[in-house]
């Protein structure tokens, strides 16, 4: 059997930068296990499997598909990153003819569109809400030991728990931060934490990024994730309400780096931009 797959990192316009996803066209069904071998095969933090969802659909022609996200050890509900990357495939290499492309996937319906050089992708905006610092504790002392935090928000939709650092900190203490992922494992004891994201306060005075953040989830075998969609539907909520601002330029500050453009909607929902290299094109033969 062979089965078309991609590489394409997300979130830049440069090779070996952003987040790498691995993309399959499934022309036919696939034996569910498979999926999960797949993407612990390729081990990047996502791998994604576009779908045709009735038969005489066509990659270059349909403007609908389902798309399925694996980590290399279990299934995720959403993946921002992963989606963009499949949008690139079939835009870019596959020549789809669309304007709009609709994914059906276990977060509903998402879209993505071509606006010049960029992608964008419609996501959920999702709300996270203030915490007693008290609750992760002990989570918090593991990721940033005595930094001061200024906000602790969750959301219990994506099970993520942002944490805010003092806006007395610069970009540079996040990027040099060393975060020892692993150790959030035993220090989160709720049981209620998927997702860790570390975020500061950028300097918008002028044309830099309006806030920064790196992103944890060992929860799903993903130790630090270069550049995350999803968690930018948590943080675009909370720092369009906190800076009273509805377009956005944001920067994931791990040490491969991402820039996001972003564009808080009136119906929920967020509009998230990307550029993307596709790096590999091949077959996987088994």
């Amino acid at each position: 059997m062979q089965i078309p797959i991609f590489t394409v990192d997300a979130f830049t316009n440069r090779p070996f930068s952003g987040n790498p996803a691995a993309v399959c066209l499934l022309e036919n069904d696939l034996d569910e296990d498979l999926h999960q071998k797949i993407a612990t095969e390729m081990n990047l933090s996502e791998t994604a499997f576009i779908r045709k969802l009735k038969p005489g659909d066509d990659f270059t022609k349909s403007s609908c598909f389902g798309l399925r996200w694996f980590t290399p050890a279990n299934e995720v509900p959403l993946c921002g990153h992963a989606t963009l990357a499949s949008a690139a495939v079939l835009f870019h290499v596959q020549k789809n003819t669309n304007s709009v492309l609709t994914f059906v996937t276990l977060s509903g319906e998402l879209k993505a569109r071509q606006v010049k050089d960029h992608i964008v992708l419609d996501l959920p905006l999702y709300t996270a809400y203030p915490q007693e610092l008290k609750e992760g504790e002990e989570l918090i002392k593991a990721a940033v030991g005595d930094m001061i935090v200024q906000d602790l928000r969750y959301s219990p939709d994506t099970k993520k728990l942002l944490v805010r650092l003092s806006d007395t900190y610069e970009r540079s203490v996040l990027e040099e931060l060393k975060v020892n992922a692993q150790r959030f494992l035993s220090a989160e004891k709720t049981g209620k934490v998927k997702g860790l994201i570390l975020t500061v306060k950028g300097n918008s005075s002028g044309k830099g990024h309006d806030f920064y953040s790196r992103y944890f989830a060992p929860w799903y075998g993903v130790l630090e994730d270069p550049v995350t969609g999803s968690a930018h539907a948590v943080l675009s909520s909370y720092w369009s309400e906190q800076l009273g601002k509805k377009e956005m330029l944001a920067f994931q500050c791990s040490r491969r780096g991402g820039e996001l453009k972003i564009s808080v909607r009136n119906d929920g929902r967020v509009d998230i931009a990307g550029q993307t290299a596709v790096v590999l094109k091949g077959n996987l033969t088994f």
